[in-house]
């Protein structure tokens, strides 16, 4: 029974089903069969036995005589396994054959689709990282956009932040829409290269675009940026703050 069960898993592991090892292997034990023995000897239920058969005599593993309109089977010579591989060597042969020429379609069609995703970071460290992330992918032409809260709790933190990555942004075009008590914020006051607008309607929270993707920014006790990649989000709060800008005063 051991070598049986080893038999069909060794079976199993070239590609057979795991009907097929069984019924291969019941007709190299009993030969020459009928199908009520195959069954019998397999286990293979009558109404799936012939489909198992039609797809061994397939594979080349299986022949059958017909004998006074019965059909007796028969497992061909171990040895034909060689060509059963071989015919699937070619198979796979002209498998990879028709993908490598529709692998540059596929790429295509990967650049064009929009990728959408979102990423998580903590800490100003990561906070950086999420700046140099959102900036390296903006090109020269494309602004960046934000909309900034400001608020005494942390204000100066934020400050001290945004003077320390100027080296990131002052490359690009910038223009931002703050609170009024934006006004206050050391960084609006010495940034002369951000146009920025201050608005006496609120304004959704600490926000910024460049190209497809979107930060949004948390300054509290856990400081928290989500760096979002969406085509569809991105131009949405483009054509927010247009609105807002137009609307805010210098």
């Amino acid at each position: 029974m051991k070598n049986v069960m080893k038999g069909i898993k060794e079976l199993e592991e070239i590609g057979l089903t795991p009907g097929e090892a069984k019924v291969y292997l019941a007709l190299i034990e009993i030969g020459v069969s009928t199908v009520g023995s195959i069954v019998k000897k397999s286990g293979i239920a009558y109404s799936n036995i012939y489909d198992v058969l039609n797809r061994l005599i397939e594979k080349g593993l299986v022949s059958y005589v017909l004998k006074s309109k019965t059909k007796y089977f028969q497992a061909s010579n171990p040895k034909n396994f060689l060509d059963y591989f071989n015919k699937k060597e070619q198979e796979l042969k002209s498998q990879q054959e028709q993908f490598n020429s529709i692998i540059p379609l596929l790429e295509g069609l990967q650049q064009s689709s929009p990728k959408e995703e979102v990423e998580l970071f903590v800490g100003t460290k990561g906070l950086r990282t999420a700046y140099e992330k959102l900036f390296s992918h903006l090109k020269k032409d494309e602004e960046n956009l934000f909309f900034y809260i400001h608020d005494e709790k942390y204000g100066d933190q934020a400050d001290s932040f945004y003077f320390s990555i100027q080296d990131i942004i002052k490359k690009y075009k910038t223009r931002g829409v703050c609170n009024e008590k934006g006004r206050k914020s050391e960084f609006n006051k010495k940034a002369k290269y951000a146009k920025i607008r201050y608005a006496n309607f609120p304004i959704p929270g600490n926000m910024e675009v460049g190209g497809e993707r979107l930060l949004i920014i948390s300054w509290e006790k856990l400081i928290i940026g989500i760096l979002i990649h969406s085509p569809n989000i991105a131009e949405n709060f483009r054509t927010y703050f247009l609105e807002a800008w137009n609307k805010s005063k210098v």
